[in-house]
């Protein structure tokens, strides 16, 4: 009886582990792609239209951990790059992507 437990409870963790390896979606970059990074820290302004994409960036290297060296050029020629986890990215289709700008309160003097 002990046995036949142990058994069923394999048979059901491979099922489980098979029906959740088939929902993962795997991402591959490639370094001069255009992905879109997900901003995390955006829980100082709460809003539900906000979007929690930032980007687009440029993929410059792509490590075999699954970590991805981006690559942003700002206005004034400086380019900043940065690794970051390949879960928070996803690749950038087109059009424009709303940049979080910092609100401006105007105060009456």
């Amino acid at each position: 009886m002990r046995l036949h437990a142990y058994d069923s409870s394999r048979i059901y963790k491979d099922k489980v582990k098979f029906y959740h390896d088939k929902k993962l979606i795997k991402r591959t970059f490639h370094p001069g792609e255009l992905v879109l990074l997900f901003n995390s820290r955006l829980k100082l302004f709460p809003g539900k239209l906000k979007s929690k994409w930032l980007g687009p960036f440029v993929v410059k290297q792509v490590f075999q951990n699954g970590a991805v060296e981006l690559e942003h050029s700002n206005d004034d020629n400086q380019q900043r790059s940065w690794i970051v986890n390949g879960q928070r990215l996803k690749h950038y289709v087109g059009g424009d992507v709303e940049q979080t700008a910092s609100i401006m309160m105007l105060v009456d003097p």
